[in-house]
This record gives C-alpha cells, structure tokens and sequence, in this order.
C-alpha cells in the first residue's frame, strides 16, 4: 500500500488496470469500512443495490484489502519513536508512584526536578534527532521520511515548553526574559555568522550598508560581546560625538544586568534602576548633539544610535518599530519586550503582553510552529496542544503527557468521547503508531496508560498482533523437519508470543494472555506443533482445548500410522507430569492424555518386538480406565496379532477375558444403536470401508480370542491370576 495525496493504491490490485468499465459491469462496486482505532480501511467488492442479485450454489468468497492512509514510520523514525518512548515510560512511572503517594509529592520539589529533566531529556533527544536528519538528508539527497525542518519545530516547540512551563523549581515567579531571550537565539539566529565575518573584515565598516542593521540587531538580541566589538570599530570614525558616544555606550552594553548573575530578584531589581539612570545620562547626552553633527555623509548615524539607546532604554515604540525596520517577527518584540521595556515580566504576565503584540503582528496561521508558539506564549496549553497535534501526534502526546503532571490542563473526562485530554492526544498518538504492526510493544505501552477506554483499545491491539509463523516442513520428513520444527520452537512465533505473555503480565491483563495462548495453540496445531500446542494450551488453562490437541494427535495414528503417531507423542508426553501436577486441571482431559502417551508406548514395544510388555500396556489401558470408548475397539483390533502369536501365549486368561468382556460391550452397544460412540474411531481407521468393515474385523477379534481360550484350555492357563504388573507412563 501506498498513499499518494487522498488516492490509496492496493496492491495487488482489486482491479487492474482498464478493466473498471467491466468491474462495473458485473454488478459490483467497492465498499470500504474505516478502522475505529487508526486511519486504516478494509477495502471489498460488493453487489449493487441497482443490480438483481443472481442466486448461486454456495458462498462466493470475496477478497478484502487493507489499506492505510498512515505512512508507516521509517526506520529513522522508529528509532525516534522507540528511544522518546523510554522516556514516556519514565514518566508513567513518576505518575504511578505519585498515585500512592499523594499529590502533595507530585507537586514537591523531588517530583519537579524530575518532570524537568525528563522535558529536558524531550528537548536534546529531538535536538540530536533534528541535527542527525539534517546529516543524513543531504547524504541520502532528502530521501528521509521526515525532513530535518520538522524535527527542528519539535526541537523550538518543547524548548520553549521548557522554559515557560518547566523552569527550575522556586523559579516560577521570577523574570522571564532573559531565559526567552536564550531561547530565541538558539532557535532563530540572527543576525546570521556571515554578516558578521563581512563586517569584520572591513576596514571602514560603518560604511558598509549592512553596519548599523547589523549593530542594532545584535543589540536587540542582547548580543553584548558582537556590539561592543563593532563599537570599537567606531573609535577610527571620522565623527568625534560618534566616537565619544561609542565609547560611553560599550561598557553600558556590558554591565546590563542580568537575572542569572544575582541570587536574589531584589539586588537586581536594584540594579537594573541604576543600569536605567545611566542609559538616561547617555541620552541626555546624544540629544545635545546638533543637528548639523548627526550625518557623517553616508548615513545618519545617530538616528541608528538613537535606536540602540531607545532599545536599552526599554521604549516599547522603539522596539516594535525597530522589529519592523528588521523584518522582526511577533516573538522578537514579545522576547525583546521582557529584556528592555519590562525587565522584571513574569510567566503569568506575558500572555497579556503577547495578546497585544499580536493584535498588531498576528502569527502565520499556515506556520504551525508559529502557531503553536503563540499559544504556548499566551498561555494556552489546549490551543498548543491543538496545534501540536496537526504538526506532529507524538508531539501533541508528549507535551499532554507532560502538561498534566504539571496540572496545565484539566483532568477529568470529556462526557462525550470519555477521555480527558491528555489521554485524547496520547490515544491518537497511539492509534498512528498503531498503523504498524511492528511497533505494537509501544502502542499498548501509550494505550494502556489512558484509562478503561485505552485499555480495552490495547486488549484489541495485543489479540490482533501477527504471530508471524514461519512456514517449516512436516514432522513427517525425519531428520529434515525435525531440524525445521526445532527452528520454530526457537524462532519467530514463540518469540512473539513470549514477548505478548510478558506484556500481558506487565499490565495484569490475564484474561487476555489466555486468548493469545488458545489462539497460539490453534496455530501450532495447524504446523502440528503438538507439544508447544498442549503447552499453550495449558497455560491458557483452557482443558477443552487440550483436549483437542490430544485428539488430534490421536486422530495422527488414524491418518498418518502408529510410527508418525509416536513421534508426535514424544513431543507432548513431556508434559504430562506437569499437567498432573498443576491443580487447576481437568482430570477428564488429562486421562485422555495419558491414554495417547500409554498408547504410543503400547505401539513402541510393539514395533521393538517386545512383545510381552505391548500384551500387559493393552490390558493395563483397559483396566485403568485410560481409554476412550471410542477407542476401545481399535485397541481390541491391535490384539488380534497378539492373541494369534504362535510362540507363547501373552496373555494370562484373565486379561484375556477383560478383552473379551469389552469386546461384548462394544458388540451390545452398538447392536443398541451406540454404535458411533464405540466404533467412530475403528470407522475413521478403514476409511471408505465404514462400519461393514468395522463389525468384520471385530468378528476376526472375536475369532481370535475364541482360539486364544482353546489354546488356554489345551494348555491349561486357566485359573489363577498372574500378579498384576504396574505400569507407569514414561514422562
């Protein structure tokens, strides 16, 4: 499947090319049904409603496809997924532990600086992501399935996160700008490192158009070490009021205070009002220049001064106009606002101040990292979430995962849909990783983090994985198929469903591991897996199944003779001894398993000639109440050659009337119409021949034993019982 624009090509294909019109023309069209947990569509022809419908003998098979409008993550992708899962988990824990420790330690300084690292570790993983895409996009030519731009709007979206929601702990109340202003000039440099190298690399840079852009653009970005360099360019400038200006203003840009500097707010309160009168001394000072004095014959230099003292002075219509000269957007005035015109503005005031920048610079609502900027900026976490969420789910999942353990948004449950918001966004991010079936380890891990409603969507997700069953020959090949048959007992299918068990005991969903197992041990049923089959069907405790498969590796003896049905067996007997020793089960069922293990003895000694030992299994089988009815005739015919063996008799005259006495009963029974529940077996045995050649060979079993008895007699066998021998079934 491939999903171009709105189009979804199936393949192979329902209809292939130039053969609509004829499609059509057999009454049929195409239906499709909308997956309720992810964007994926099952896809099948139908019959017209405008057609008759054309009664047919039986049931047309239709094929149905499957299809997604999802593109499955690549593999840089999975690798971004599977690694920020880590971290989602981390913080599911935090919560969980939080659930039995109160929310007065959810909100304590420990659970903080935990939720702080952890929005950190977000905010490096997708910087590392971002700068290794970029890497391999121009190696590979672009060939990635999401660009280096995108993870970079994750990279901007959580930084900023981070720094308005997620600050140190006890620093909530205390000025943002500074912090902003990092961030801008991490995320969006300007101005660029070229300009710079241009200018510097002049002798008379003021000259130069771009200077006094450039010089009041690192102003504004509070880039004091650039400004101050390129103030002492202007120390050769012809203009001796420039050069003294220049002079006074340096050490200014250098000793602006700044809040990462003082341990308390109010030592720099303090000194942001004396750094302030100083900035009014130098005004004072430049507004005495003279008019004729303020063009040095290539530009109006002190228009460009005025700006960058206006701008350290914290005139808010210095700035916005100098943003628009620059081409500035909204977050550079918003940023630059918190820096020079209020620098003491807190988290909780800047959303009033944003609201009226935007009035003015709205944000480009075609940007959606701009748009998810604005909100996060205005103190909207829902709207971001919004907007987030149309960027990128795992980006929208990440920061409500994070959003309500910081309390941001509202906790409790939408009437309608059932979820809050957190688990809405986290859910949807789930059902897009559901789009894979190989990442469901991590789509039941988000899932079942949402509630009752997550979890039952991760039930579905867990009984729907692919097993994956590698196709391996028969057992029936030797030494071939037992090589291949020990590849599966090591290979994909045990694997996943090993990986489903943990899973489920991880999430305590034990009804749901019981389903897998009975499903798994269907599956190895159809490989003839009988062993791994009995096994999964015990830890399913599912007897009725078990019984099953032991009938079916009954039924083996039926098709396929006793030597393959003794191959068979040697693979469940091994788990005889512990069914009898599990308490939870079925003793009907587990009789009927030690029957097929005493059985496949039975044929063993037989085969090996041990003649003697086979005689004791059969009777043995019959007096410990081990077989079926529906067997009991099928063993009666495998006496027949030991009751006609020549060189001794096998069996004592008892044992030999225990044989006869079934033989009746099953003869009684049959004549009474019981006969399916006695004969069915020895039936499936002949095949085609049915129950005419089943009452023949019952009457061969009788002629037997009627010559066995005068055999006995000649010899005088008859009396005293032979002392009962034990049997044991080999485990």
């Amino acid at each position: 499947m491939s999903s171009i624009d709105h189009h979804l090509n199936l393949f192979p294909p329902l209809i292939q090319v130039g053969h609509t019109e004829q499609f059509f023309q057999s009454g049929k069209t195409l239906l499709s049904a909308q997956s309720p947990l992810n964007q994926a569509y099952a896809v099948f022809p139908s019959a017209r409603k405008d057609v008759p419908s054309i009664k047919t003998s039986g049931v047309e098979e239709q094929p149905i496809f499957f299809a997604s409008s999802e593109i499955l993550p690549s593999s840089e992708r999975r690798l971004f997924i599977g690694d920020t899962s880590i971290i989602f988990a981390a913080l599911q824990n935090l919560t969980n532990r939080a659930q039995s420790r109160g929310q007065e330690w959810l909100h304590s300084q420990e659970t903080h600086d935990v939720i702080r690292k952890l929005t950190l570790d977000y905010v490096n993983f997708t910087r590392e992501c971002w700068i290794h895409t970029s890497q391999t996009s121009v190696q590979s030519q672009g060939s990635s399935q999401f660009s280096g731009d995108h993870y970079r709007s994750l990279y901007t979206c959580l930084a900023l996160f981070a720094v308005l929601y997620v600050p140190e702990y006890g620093y909530e109340d205390a000025p943002v700008g500074d912090d902003l202003m990092e961030w801008l000039n991490v995320h969006f440099i300007e101005p660029s490192t070229e300009e710079g190298d241009h200018l510097s690399g002049l002798d008379r840079p003021w000259e130069d158009e771009t200077f006094w852009p450039y010089l009041v653009r690192v102003t504004l970005r509070g880039l004091s070490k650039a400004a101050t360099f390129f103030l002492a360019t202007l120390s050769t400038h012809p203009s001796d009021n420039l050069r003294r200006l220049a002079q006074r203003l340096s050490p200014l840009l250098q000793s602006q205070p700044h809040l990462q500097s003082f341990e308390a707010e109010r030592d720099f309160a303090y000194a942001s009002h004396r750094w302030k009168d100083k900035m009014k001394a130098l005004r004072i000072e430049l507004d005495s220049v003279s008019e004729s004095n303020r063009h040095d014959g290539i530009e109006n230099w002190w228009d460009r001064l005025s700006d960058i003292v206006g701008i350290l002075e914290g005139r808010s219509e210095v700035i916005r106009r100098v943003c628009e000269d620059l081409g500035a957007d909204w977050r550079e005035i918003s940023v630059s606002w918190g820096v020079f015109a209020d620098a003491r503005l807190r988290r909780q005031d800047l959303p009033e101040v944003v609201s009226q920048i935007l009035d003015d610079m709205p944000q480009d609502p075609t940007n959606l990292e701009d748009m998810v900027h604005a909100a996060l900026f205005s103190g909207d976490p829902a709207k971001a979430l919004s907007h987030a969420a149309q960027l990128d789910p795992w980006l929208a999942a990440h920061m409500a995962d994070l959003m309500q353990a910081l309390s941001l948004i509202e906790k409790d449950a939408n009437e309608d849909s059932g979820l809050n918001v957190r688990d809405f966004y986290v859910l949807g991010y789930a059902q897009y990783l559901h789009a894979d079936p190989a990442l469901w380890r991590i789509t039941v891990a988000y899932m079942f983090s949402c509630g009752e409603i997550g979890v039952r969507s991760a039930d579905e997700v867990l009984m729907h994985v692919p097993l994956k069953l590698r196709l391996v020959g028969s057992i029936n090949h030797g030494q071939g198929e037992q090589k291949g048959a020990d590849n599966l007992k090591s290979g994909d299918l045990a694997g996943v469903i090993k990986d489903i068990n943990a899973t489920c005991y991880e999430y305590q969903r034990e009804e749901v591991r019981r389903t897998i197992c009975r499903i798994a041990a269907q599956t190895f049923v159809q490989e003839k897996e009988y062993g791994l089959a009995l096994s999964y069907s015990s830890s399913a405790e599912d007897w009725p199944g078990l019984g099953r498969v032991v009938d079916r590796v009954l039924q083996e003896y039926i098709t396929a003779g006793p030597e393959q049905f003794t191959r068979y067996v040697a693979g469940i007997a091994p788990s005889l001894q512990a069914l009898r020793m599990q308490s939870g089960a079925q003793g009907i069922f587990i009789h009927r398993l030690m029957f097929a293990v005493r059985y496949a003895e039975f044929h063993q000694r037989l085969g090996n000639q041990d003649l003697q030992d086979a005689a004791w299994d059969l009777v043995s089988m019959f007096q410990d109440g081990l077989t079926p009815k529906s067997w009991w005739a099928v063993l009666l015919c495998d006496s027949q050659q030991l009751l006609q063996h020549d060189a001794t008799l096998l069996f004592p005259y008892a044992s030999a009337c225990i044989l006869l006495q079934h033989l009746e009963e099953v003869v009684a029974r049959t004549d009474q119409g019981s006969g399916d529940e006695y004969l069915c077996a020895l039936i499936s045995k002949f095949g085609s021949g049915g129950t005419t050649e089943a009452f023949h060979a019952l009457q061969g079993v009788r002629l037997a034993l009627a010559k066995y008895f005068a055999r006995c007699t000649m010899i005088g066998t008859g009396g005293k019982q032979i002392l009962e021998r034990k049997f044991t079934a080999a485990v």
